[in-house]
């Protein structure tokens, strides 16, 4: 259809409107109250495309993934079924070098069969036919990066019910999910070995450089000695010099203390965290303490989304909505130069009508002009902990169907599990910041610094 054609076609009208004989199209956009001058336009028939040897493969598992939404009540288990099955499929070829049944000079072996597997997922119990070589070279990442999550899951809610504080639907979900009810044993020995393989983790060796630290934490409820308790997850995101995030530490604590944050961050560096030139947070005084404390050397951002909010608590609810707006605006300003400029204009112009919010935030606005250091590239991902924020968006989603932890345990494992995922999908991914602008504007201040001495 041409851009001309299309533009006359409305939008917002009912489906009825769009109908027409075939090949003609009724015009409707010369009518103001879009009725229809009856005039209809010829459309010339586009000539048909020839298909593909690639449509010709792909039209049978389309076809396939149609018969089982249509035919079977609930078609997501075999339908999730199929999907990972392609990616086993998928990932024999590509060690292989090879499609299955194609000759070429690159092969570098031949497939042998396959074995079976079972997968425990959300959706149910999966029965897959894993592929292998000749050789017994191959070997699938799939199982346990998928599995890592799930166990941790159907772990926490197989405690639930094995520990007798379950209900009729956590029950329900724990044999939807395996398929079988659970043994005291059975929970035992999966959280062992996923215990030591997250606790390896979340040990590991910072062998690298961290010129950024993003931190924050959320709340869970956690039942402990017959009473539900909130208990703090903090977490720790770091910025490498390839510009890539990762999951540095996941750790519960009874609160945010200045003692547990400063317990968090020391830590960290006893696993070797170091090179911090940048601590991004909220302005939690604990948190804040604990931050002058162990990592002296950074400059402190308070996130300036945490600072807007604080900002309500200074305002009449009806207050005019031009007055944060334009404080917004601040953050958004070539260097701080102008940033402060502008300050001086807008105390000036709301002084009178919100004295107490003037006041508030000309003694603390300093404090999230930190970003402005950096490079001008890195403003937009530094100047909050939005990255950590979408983070724990992820892992309150995640984790919203046990809603209760039977203990601290099983939440820690269930946001550790989670965190690993998370963190894995990171490194894949292209890198977060390009972090050439931080090397040039070290080495800039550097020669400026000898040649004054």
């Amino acid at each position: 259809m041409t851009p001309r054609l299309r533009s006359m076609i409305p939008l917002d009208g009912p489906r009825s409107a769009l109908r027409a004989p075939r090949g003609r199209v009724v015009c409707r956009t010369f009518c103001k109250k879009r009725a229809g001058h009856g005039k209809r336009l010829e459309v010339t028939k586009q000539p048909t495309m020839k298909r593909t040897t690639t449509r010709k493969k792909i039209t049978p598992r389309l076809r396939e993934i149609k018969e089982l939404m249509s035919g079977e009540e609930e078609f997501l288990r075999p339908l999730v079924g199929l999907v990972v099955q392609e990616v086993l499929e998928a990932e024999m070829s590509e060690a292989l070098g090879a499609q299955k049944g194609e000759r070429t000079e690159g092969r570098l072996g031949y497939r042998s069969g396959y074995y079976v597997r079972s997968l425990v997922t959300r959706v149910g119990k999966l029965e897959l036919r894993v592929p292998q070589d000749r050789q017994g070279r191959f070997c699938t990442q799939l199982f346990e990066r998928y599995q890592r999550s799930e166990k941790a899951l159907v772990a926490a809610l197989a405690e639930m019910y094995v520990q007798g504080v379950s209900t009729r639907k956590v029950k329900a979900i724990t044999e939807e999910l395996c398929g079988q009810e659970f043994s005291a044993s059975s929970i035992s020995a999966i959280n062992q070995r996923l215990d030591e393989e997250l606790e390896r983790f979340m040990g590991r060796r910072l062998e690298e450089d961290y010129p950024y630290l993003i931190l924050d934490a959320r709340y869970e409820k956690v039942r402990q000695e017959g009473v539900i308790r909130s208990r703090a997850v903090l977490v720790a995101i770091g910025v490498d010099w390839e510009g890539r995030r990762q999951i540095l530490g996941v750790e519960l604590a009874n609160r945010e203390s200045s003692s547990s944050w400063k317990e968090f961050l020391l830590g960290l560096k006893s696993r070797g965290l170091r090179g911090v030139l940048f601590a991004v947070s909220d302005d939690h005084p604990g948190l804040k303490r604990a931050i002058a404390e162990v990592l002296g050397e950074a400059f402190w951002q308070r996130c300036y989304v945490h600072f807007l909010r604080n900002a309500l608590d200074y305002l009449p609810r009806k207050a005019n909505d031009d007055c944060l707006t334009e404080l917004r605006w601040f953050y958004e300003r070539r260097n701080v130069e102008e940033a402060r400029r502008d300050l001086v204009s807008w105390l000036a112009k709301w002084q009178a009508k919100y004295s107490k919010l003037c006041e508030w935030v000309e003694n603390n606005i300093e404090e999230t002009f930190s970003f402005y250091r950096l490079p001008k590239e890195h403003h937009k991902h530094l100047k909050s902990t939005n990255v950590l924020e979408r983070l724990n968006q992820e892992l309150k989603r995640r984790t919203h169907v046990i809603r209760i932890f039977p203990n601290e345990a099983s939440s820690l494992r269930l946001l550790r599990a989670l965190a690993v995922e998370i963190h894995e999908d990171w490194l894949e991914t292209p890198r977060y910041l390009n972090m050439e602008a931080l090397r040039e504007q070290r080495k800039t201040e550097l020669g400026g610094f000898l040649a004054a001495a």
